[in-house]
């Protein structure tokens, strides 16, 4: 009997992809979507992703906020991934995510904990971060340690994994062991040059979609050039080991190929995998396509180093 997992690798499917497609076709002949339909299609992006076996997963609230505790079976509870969805910081949730943040959990043999942070544009910069670090500061008053925290997110969310950090740094407090920014999205200014060479490989991200979310997000309130909302200003002296990935196929690929020029530049450990022919948050395919499950064992061994 075939493997179904190792079949759609062969045959060189992308569930991913067509989801993103699908999307890309409500988004483009819907007129006057709402907010909350919106949420809801995007809350389908757990869809590509299969259900890791032995998480279980539980709700609680940790530092006002709450989100979704996923804990493989025999994980290191002392130590924790907090994850920040991404969606622009508008959509996606906890319950969007939560596979995904399973699978990662396993691989890496520790506990998540992925954040329902304030969304925009009813709650704009820097609302989201403010909560992903309140949550930081009340798992470490709950008695984790700084460095056994792992600040870890895609897309918007890697930007808030990111800035988790910066922010912490600037307010003089202890800083997370480790950042894994996964398709992370940076650049509150669309100077890519990606947006423009991959517009074509790209079945999700055009600067439309990015214009709308970076105005729900920054409003008239915050500079596009603000180190905490664009990490591309941010200075990365001391900043903790990075790990960074994207797709080859993505428009938001040179966000991750400058986030690793400016940590590289800073002396940070940093690492920077792009994975030829894949989408934006390619892990998403987690259980389903070879590229996926690869990049997440290549992410649990470089924690585990």
């Amino acid at each position: 009997m075939s493997d179904p997992q190792q079949s759609v690798a062969e045959t060189g499917q992308d569930p991913l992809k067509d989801l993103y497609a699908d999307w890309s076709e409500i988004l483009a002949t819907t007129e006057n979507l709402t907010i909350r339909l919106f949420r809801s299609i995007f809350d389908e992006w757990h869809q590509p992703t299969t259900e890791p076996t032995d998480v279980t997963y539980a709700e609680d609230t940790v530092g006002g906020v709450p989100g979704i505790w996923c804990r493989p079976l025999g994980a290191d509870s002392s130590k924790v991934l907090l994850y920040t969805h991404g969606g622009g910081f508008a959509v996606g949730s906890a319950s969007s995510h939560r596979k995904l943040a399973g699978h990662f959990a396993k691989a890496l043999g520790v506990t998540a904990f992925v954040l329902d942070y304030r969304r925009a544009p009813e709650h704009p910069h820097p609302a989201g971060l403010e909560d992903a670090v309140a949550a930081f500061l009340a798992l470490t008053e709950n008695g984790v340690a700084p460095e056994d925290i792992t600040t870890i997110g895609d897309s918007a969310g890697g930007n808030l994994a990111v800035a988790t950090a910066l922010a912490l740094r600037e307010r003089g407090k202890p800083l997370p062991g480790a950042v894994i920014a996964l398709s992370p999205w940076l650049d509150m200014e669309n100077k890519g040059a990606t947006l423009v060479t991959n517009d074509a490989t790209d079945a999700l991200i055009t600067v439309g979609l990015l214009e709308g979310m970076i105005a729900g997000v920054l409003g008239d309130q915050t500079s596009p050039t603000a180190p905490l909302a664009n990490p591309l200003y941010a200075d990365y002296a001391g900043f903790p080991r990075l790990y960074i990935t994207a797709g080859g196929d993505e428009s938001l690929l040179d966000n991750a190929t400058r986030l690793n020029a400016l940590a590289d530049a800073a002396g940070v450990d940093v690492t920077l995998s792009v994975v030829d022919g894949q989408q934006h948050v390619f892990p998403f395919n987690a259980g389903r396509t070879a590229a996926a499950d690869d990049q997440i064992a290549a992410i649990a061994k470089w924690y585990a180093g």
